[in-house]
């Protein structure tokens, strides 16, 4: 599959001193340029983990080391075009999400070209979150493949654990910069190279290549005195500014609206790390993730604009596959304190469901999605719900956050109700508990998700064109 058809997902990462409870939390819209792209959520057993890896998409081959973790992850329902794992916590309590693509400038791909035999976002996963022990780990372990490997694309690469959260970004073939999010900070990243000034003696907070700083030099590469990463290696074209950076703008505008007064959304110079005056939340979270312009001129849905003519990519709209929340907890034990809430399709009309990653399985109707359309399947659900809301948005839009608000509700008391039960439960019985706990929270979820479906299907089914009843003469 050509990398251009995952290349539009929107980031956003939460340190543990700037959450509503002290988790840290790393969140991603997996986005692909197609609308209907099916995904299911799996547990990636250690006897299941390829030793010899084989992209499909590129030329990248690995060998992969004997010691896999288990872990979780949210790949194609049809592996054809190869895993695309997305997203997962491991049997450590290290969560990935791979990948933010972003973009390089012409100036670094002519010093540092792209490599055809590089890894890239349909294998970074499933090479990497097995075999790490932390978030650092995870950057080590990334750099130690683009060193030997290179990459065919440019990308944002996310690792989180307990305690730190590591935003890593690619440029060029060989090239990158890691930098640890303060845990007062938050970040929104959009499709476009964030990292601003590095600091080459803070190892506690910044990783580079031992190069990186001759190589700038050498080539040239550097319009300014300081090393800021985002000017050096970074785009600011029009697809910029209409596509990339009015996310960031948005985002920010919810959480620090004085920071953006007075901005375009076009504006080129956003902060990547930022404060918000309050504590996030996964509520917080989802709104930005499922935004698309309210209460601007922008949004598509607004009345009297023609959708077609809308100047900025909105964040939640059809193209949206799956968002995972991941949730690393400080203050349960850490048998049960890894969730990934997880949502499919377009996010304007799913809801975030709460999964223990202490699992042996996932549950079926979020496992076993199919490529052809069954509304028994997760994905498929919501993906119909999300079509029949789109074309009928001002009036079954009250039904659809009726059912959010609900949901929403119900998740944090099942995590409530689950902690509960994992703290009287042993160590040795505790993975069989949590898998069957979620289930019991997905086929809840899904009897729900099925009733919303049915209400808008009758509704929508009297206002199509071409309707007549006897009050029309």
């Amino acid at each position: 599959m050509d990398s251009s058809e995952h290349s539009s997902c929107t980031t956003i990462l939460v340190g543990k001193n700037a959450s509503y409870d002290g988790s840290t939390l790393i969140a991603r819209n997996e986005d692909a340029g197609v609308a209907v792209n099916p995904k299911k959520f799996v547990v990636m057993h250690p006897a299941d983990q390829p030793r010899d890896y084989h992209a499909k998409g590129s030329q990248f081959t690995i060998q992969l080391p004997d010691n896999p973790q288990r872990y979780t992850a949210v790949p194609e329902a049809v592996d054809q075009n190869g895993v695309w794992g997305e997203a997962g916590i491991n049997g450590n309590n290290v969560a990935m999400s791979a990948t933010e693509t972003i973009t390089t400038n012409s100036r670094v791909l002519g010093a540092d070209p792209l490599t055809k035999s590089g890894v890239g976002e349909e294998d970074l996963l499933t090479v990497t979150l097995p075999y790490i022990n932390s978030a650092r780990e995870g950057v080590q372990r990334v750099a130690q493949i683009l060193k030997e490997h290179g990459t065919y694309e440019s990308n944002g690469i996310i690792f989180s654990d307990v305690n730190e959260i590591w935003y890593m970004e690619t440029a060029g073939g060989h090239h990158w910069v890691a930098q640890r999010i303060p845990d007062n900070a938050y970040v929104i990243a959009p499709n476009q190279t964030g990292i601003q000034e590095v600091d080459f003696n803070d190892p506690d907070n910044f990783m580079f290549p031992d190069d990186l700083r001759d190589f700038v030099k050498t080539n040239h590469l550097n319009p300014a005195n300081d090393f800021n990463f985002r000017k050096i290696f970074g785009s600011d074209s029009q697809l910029d500014h209409h596509y990339n950076t009015p996310r960031a703008w948005y985002g920010q505008r919810y959480f620090n609206p004085e920071s953006v007064q007075g901005k375009s959304p076009m504006s080129n110079n956003l902060p990547f790390i930022c404060h918000a005056d309050r504590k996030i939340t996964i509520e917080d979270i989802k709104f930005i993730l499922s935004s698309h312009y309210q209460d601007t001129p922008y949004d598509p849905f607004a009345p009297g604009i023609d959708y077609e003519k809308t100047p900025y990519r909105p964040i939640g709209f059809n193209r949206n596959q799956e968002l995972s929340v991941m949730q690393l907890r400080p203050y349960v034990a850490k048998s049960s304190a890894a969730i990934q809430w997880l949502a499919f399709a377009a996010n304007p009309y799913n809801i975030l469901v709460p999964f223990f990653t202490n699992i042996d399985e996932t549950p079926a109707a979020y496992g076993n999605t199919t490529g052809l359309l069954d509304s028994h399947n997760a994905y498929w659900l919501n993906r119909l719900i999300s079509l029949i809301a789109t074309d009928h948005y001002h009036s079954l839009m009250d039904q659809v956050e009726a059912y959010q608000e609900k949901e929403m509700g119900y998740g944090h008391q099942r995590v409530a109700e689950i902690d509960k039960l994992a703290s009287k439960t042993s160590q040795a019985g505790l993975i069989k508990v949590l898998t069957g706990e979620n289930a019991k929270t997905a086929d809840t979820v899904m009897k729900d998700t099925q009733k919303l479906l049915t209400k808008l299907v009758a509704q929508a089914s009297n206002r199509v064109r071409g309707s007549f009843t006897r009050a029309h003469y």
